[in-house]
């Protein structure tokens, strides 16, 4: 089972407090390799439809001296990830928690926002001190 990320418990308690229930803690997510885990799993009852809406949370902090080194990490993990859930479990959204500082700092800039296009990555920017989330971009 893999270490949690410093701000693990953050993101979990801002997730809670817009109104989502923790399904898992960690996901496991198995394929031929071997096992795949993702911070956590979420589901939310939809006030406006019938049904679930289903998340899965990937949290990094961006702590670390080099953002672009972590921001590579975070993308092959969000990749490989997005992929094996879409095998298993495809009614699932994958997103990657990021604190506010690094999206302000680091996510902002122009080359970062055409990769985050390119390859379609869901964010959620959270305050790590507050422990809110601060904004969903899909």
């Amino acid at each position: 089972m893999p270490a949690r990320d410093v701000f693990h418990d953050a993101v979990k308690h801002g997730l809670i407090a817009n109104g989502w229930k923790i399904t898992h803690d960690p996901l496991p997510v198995s394929f031929e390799l071997g096992d795949m885990y993702i911070d956590l799993g979420a589901e939310k009852l939809l006030a406006a439809q019938r049904g679930e809406e289903k998340i899965a949370v990937e949290i990094k902090s961006f702590v670390r001296t080099s953002a672009i080194y972590e921001f590579h990490t975070a993308l092959g993990q969000f990749i490989n990830y997005r992929l094996a859930l879409s095998e298993q479990e495809p009614e699932r959204t994958l997103y990657l928690a990021v604190p506010i500082d690094a999206y302000s700092s680091f996510f902002t800039i122009r080359f970062v926002q055409n990769i985050i296009r390119i390859h379609q990555l869901k964010l959620i920017v959270y305050n790590p001190e507050t422990e809110e989330i601060v904004e969903w971009i899909n």
